[in-house]
């Protein structure tokens, strides 16, 4: 999976003069910063950034790249009144002024980044290819890439993963297939590796006919919950259509869980997404009187997506310098989106002096 952190690394090493070659086996990039496209029953189309909701970021390095995306159209500053809501008293507290705090979005969706970033100079992008297997040649002092189909992919003198999944052992439980890179390649990078612990959460799409003037901020994240942690109104972002009202709830991790626990990570079934979107939404009810109900509802599951644990904060990347190897993603420096990108910018400084690289 392509996200910000591989997209921003192939981006600086094609800027560079390297030449990128970049696979996703989606018909995309984006990874959490993905938007998802819906259709209605009635043939209406909606979009929802159904992952990150926005990010913010404090680090120099990381805020000249999000200007530069500024001035390009790509990001944009996301002003509403943001709070909290407690399940407790029922009441919104802790509301800050519109912009007081700098929140950014891609425009005109959170993939817009991505996007831009794979269709560079330099990068050639192939979506829709998933890659089987990664091999190191020793004799070539190479590495090898198969697809999932076993196809030969080529043959190349770098290789940056920025999905935790090329080396978990989670995917064998999702796709019945092994995790593509051996992690006894890897000895020294194993042992981080090895069982990253991760975060599940459901995402919930809704969209209204009339907005809900009930709720006064337009994202908020819910106080003493066990079902919902975050709630924010998608279509009052920058860039967006305005010809429904759409919200994105995120459950907690605790709810993920143990719905997890109950059907196992295979991918969940429609009885299974609708119980959660009809429990999700009934306590999205609770933060407001007169809640209607929406025309279009329905439930997603980020399995892994959310990083509990930061395993490379000094380094911001695994890098492994004999087989130029690097491992970049939020999971390396913090979990958001500016970790990510921090992330992305350490792998291609590790690799600017390789003349063929491979995402």
């Amino acid at each position: 999976m392509v996200a910000v952190s591989g997209a921003v690394c192939a981006s600086t090493l094609a800027r560079n003069g390297v030449s990128v070659t970049l696979f996703e086996s989606a018909r995309g990039p984006g990874g959490r910063m993905s938007q998802r496209r819906e259709k209605t029953e009635d043939g209406k189309e909606l979009h929802f950034d159904h992952g990150a909701p926005f990010f913010s970021v404090s680090k120099p390095e990381v805020a000249r790249l999000v200007q530069e995306w500024e001035s390009r159209g790509l990001v944009a500053e996301w002003r509403e009144k943001f709070g909290s809501f407690d399940i407790q008293t029922l009441k919104f507290d802790n509301i800050e002024q519109e912009g007081l705090s700098k929140r950014f979005v891609g425009v005109p969706g959170m993939n817009s980044i991505c996007k831009a970033l794979c269709n560079e100079s330099g990068v050639e992008s192939k979506f829709g290819v998933g890659i089987g297997r990664v091999e190191w040649l020793d004799d070539e002092k190479l590495w090898s890439l198969i697809g999932v189909d076993g196809q030969n992919l080529g043959q190349f003198k770098g290789l940056v993963a920025s999905d935790k999944n090329i080396v978990s052992t989670r995917i064998a439980d999702v796709t019945g297939r092994l995790p593509p890179l051996d992690l006894k390649l890897l000895p020294e990078l194993s042992e981080k590796l090895h069982n990253l612990p991760v975060r599940p959460c459901f995402a919930v799409m809704l969209a209204f006919a009339e907005p809900l003037s009930t709720i006064p901020v337009k994202g908020f994240s819910i106080k003493n919950s066990k079902v919902l942690s975050w709630a924010y109104c998608d279509s009052r972002k920058p860039g967006r259509s305005t010809t429904s009202e759409r919200w994105v709830l995120h459950s907690t991790a605790e709810y993920a869980e143990s719905i997890i626990a109950q059907t196992g990570l295979k991918k969940p079934s429609d009885v299974t997404l609708n119980k959660v979107a009809e429990e999700l939404f009934q306590e999205f009810q609770r933060t407001g009187t007169k809640i209607s109900q929406p025309f279009f509802k329905k439930a997603h599951r980020w399995g892994s997506a959310f990083p509990a644990a930061s395993i490379a904060q000094e380094e911001k990347c695994l890098w492994d310098r004999n087989k130029r190897l690097a491992i970049c993603g939020d999971f390396c420096v913090s979990p958001n989106v500016e970790g990510a990108i921090d992330s992305g910018l350490a792998a291609a400084l590790r690799l600017k002096d390789i003349s063929s690289s491979c995402l």
